[in-house]
């Protein structure tokens, strides 16, 4: 078939399915593009021609900025449990490495994007191109290649011949849960408009089965039988239990054996807040229930968890001296983490096989009861910080409180970076897998709403509330424009704080007095201290085409998010708090560094506090 390199890709793309448990789903259900010179002529052309001559073969997107695009593809893959997800095309030079950012975040979080970025002429006739970096080591060097270092799989194609084996690559690190991440083909401009003659068989619908890789039974044993000698053992779940949708296996095997459970923020949802055994959030954004149980556990069963440093708090979270751990994981380089006993396996999988091998084991009724009383002494502290009465500004907790209480059962809230994600870890009450969506393995600043807009796209059946602070706001908002354009619904609670109030309350805590985190103007001491900011983003959501609503009090606030859910189209809903009330303590640390001299006593007195910290982490080998 005589086609041209872009016209292959598309077609090729198309054709991509994947299943698993008998059940199909495109791997590719659409594209965000934003197109240049780089790849107006390939792609471009070839993404017309598929519009024109196969209606929805490839449904096309604009985007309206490159790393939003690629967050947009992350948050609809993370949505549908990693089965599906967007490719996104750029243009050569600033188009591609915008692309970054959002690449390194898919990577992060293990989760599918495919990135199609232009690139320099292979034949070199007309070189320097525009845009071309023109490295002098070698012209083979181009701008994209600083996506190597964030791609999970990389390849430039410089020739037609090559492209069937790399799209096959792309293919296998999409589909494998446990190397899934970004993936970058970088197709030079000229290579995208070159005609060659492709197999037929390379367009046959193929079908990429994703397995549940059962654990091995000798490692099952081992674990089984730490798992039995523990007086005091913990689940953490994370993300692998949503992902494999093993949250009905995980909850039967909490119940049978007493096993209470806290929750990773990927792994927010694996219970529902209610649950008798759901301790909630765990480690530095943790509630309180969890960081005891983490203390006092024995044993700690990580589900689908990379261990990261807000989930054990770096690594001062679990503090019986005697410790063990049994990893869960379909990636045998997070199974290894802690040295604990490796189940390289799915995780529906493996806690349906705990199930079958812990027949007969439960823990005493003592710790399943110190669980209840915990999560319910929890839960009233969460109430109390939703219904805080604070003036004359609300404090975050209570705008959480009310959109938590407007968000229906299967709702979704979706947010990255700044305090909220660390108040809603400790305070969103779950009640659905799907209905916690805080992407915080990056923690980018800017990908709330592009995140929001994939993750309304994947399930068009929910609700999406998407929460934002100021400062991320001002990062990246324009996919506003592409949500007011596809007629796409998306509920914005727009936080204004007049600055980074996260990076505030962290600054004071090293004693660097919240210097740079306030939005205001410069003083007459040439410091950022003076009036705040005449800015208004209600106004400014409101002129890229959101219908807007502000509100001053938690009434207010209330009274908007009924108005918003009975809104067509994407509402923006405007609300300043005080930034200075802090949501409830975790009673966890965080390892971030203080100076370790200074002039300044409040860096002095952070320093003596920070050493405290540093004398319960551990190594847990």
């Amino acid at each position: 078939m005589r086609l041209t390199v872009g016209q292959a890709v598309v077609r090729f793309l198309a054709a991509q399915h994947t299943e698993r448990d008998g059940t199909e789903h495109r791997l590719i259900e659409g594209w965000f593009g934003i197109f240049g010179h780089g790849n107006v002529a390939g792609l471009g052309q070839a993404l017309l021609e598929a519009e024109l001559t196969e209606p929805g073969a490839a449904p096309y997107r604009q985007a309206r900025n490159e790393q939003g695009m690629v967050h947009a593809a992350a948050g609809f893959a993370r949505m549908r449990n990693r089965m599906s997800t967007l490719a996104c095309t750029s243009s050569i030079g600033p188009g591609a490495t915008n692309m970054v950012t959002g690449a390194a975040l898919a990577t992060v979080n293990r989760l599918p994007v495919l990135l199609l970025p232009g690139d320099v002429f292979a034949t070199r006739v007309a070189n320097p191109v525009l845009q071309e970096l023109e490295d002098p080591r070698g012209f083979d060097v181009s701008v994209n290649d600083t996506l190597r270092p964030v791609s999970r799989f990389y390849d430039r194609i410089w020739r037609a011949q090559q492209l069937p084996s790399a799209l096959l690559g792309a293919m296998r690190v999409l589909t494998d849960p446990a190397e899934t991440g970004a993936v970058t083909l970088a197709l030079p401009q000229d290579v995208q408009a070159e005609a060659y003659d492709f197999p037929d068989r390379l367009f046959r619908r193929r079908i990429w089965h994703v397995p549940r890789t059962l654990p091995e039974p000798g490692a099952l044993a081992r674990a089984v039988a730490v798992i039995r000698g523990a007086e005091r053992p913990l689940i953490i779940a994370g993300g692998g239990v949503i992902y494999s949708e093993a949250t009905e296996a995980l909850r039967a095997l909490a119940e049978a054996t007493g096993i209470p459970v806290a929750e990773t923020q990927a792994g927010k949802g694996s219970m529902r807040y209610d649950h008798p055994l759901a301790l909630g959030a765990v480690g530095a954004t943790g509630t309180v229930a969890a960081n005891e149980f983490a203390r006092d556990a024995d044993v700690v069963i990580g589900i689908g968890t990379r261990w990261s440093d807000f989930t054990t708090a770096s690594r001062s979270a679990f503090a019986d001296p005697s410790v063990r751990f049994v990893n869960v994981n379909i990636a045998a380089f997070d199974a290894v983490k802690h040295s604990g006993e490796a189940v390289v396996a799915d995780a529906r999988a493996a806690l349906e096989a705990l199930l079958e091998a812990l027949t007969g084991y439960r823990t005493a009724p003592a710790h399943q009861e110190r669980a209840r009383d915990r999560s319910a002494a929890w839960d009233a502290t969460v109430e109390r910080a939703y219904h805080l009465g604070n003036q004359p500004l609300p404090a975050q907790t209570e705008v959480i409180g009310a959109v938590n209480d407007a968000a229906g059962p299967r709702d979704v809230v979706v947010c990255a970076a700044g305090s909220m994600p660390g108040d809603l870890h400790k305070l969103w009450r779950t009640r659905d897998p799907k209905g916690y969506h805080v992407e915080y393995g990056f923690s980018c600043m800017g990908y709330e709403i592009a995140g929001g807009l994939g993750v309304k796209l994947a399930a068009p059946d929910r609700e999406v509330f998407v929460m934002v602070g100021d400062g991320s706001y001002l990062m990246m908002a324009q996919e506003l424009v592409t949500a007011v354009q596809e007629r796409v619904k998306l509920i914005v609670v727009l936080v204004q704080n007049h600055g980074y109030a996260s990076i505030g309350r962290l600054s004071a805590s090293v004693g660097a007095q919240r210097f740079g985190t306030a939005y205001r103007y410069r003083d007459q001491d040439g410091r950022l201290g003076g009036g705040v900011l005449p800015v208004d983003l209600a106004t400014n959501a409101a002129s890229l085409g959101a219908t807007v609503f502000r509100a001053a009090t938690v009434p207010e606030l209330r009274d908007a998010l009924a108005k918003a859910r009975e809104t067509d189209g994407v509402t923006v809903v405007h609300v300043d708090v005080d930034p200075m009330v802090d949501a409830p303590s975790s009673e966890s640390w965080w390892d971030v560094p203080v100076a370790g001299t200074s002039q300044l006593e409040t860096v002095r007195a952070a320093h003596e506090q920070y050493l405290d910290g540093k004398r319960g982490q551990r190594d847990y080998l």
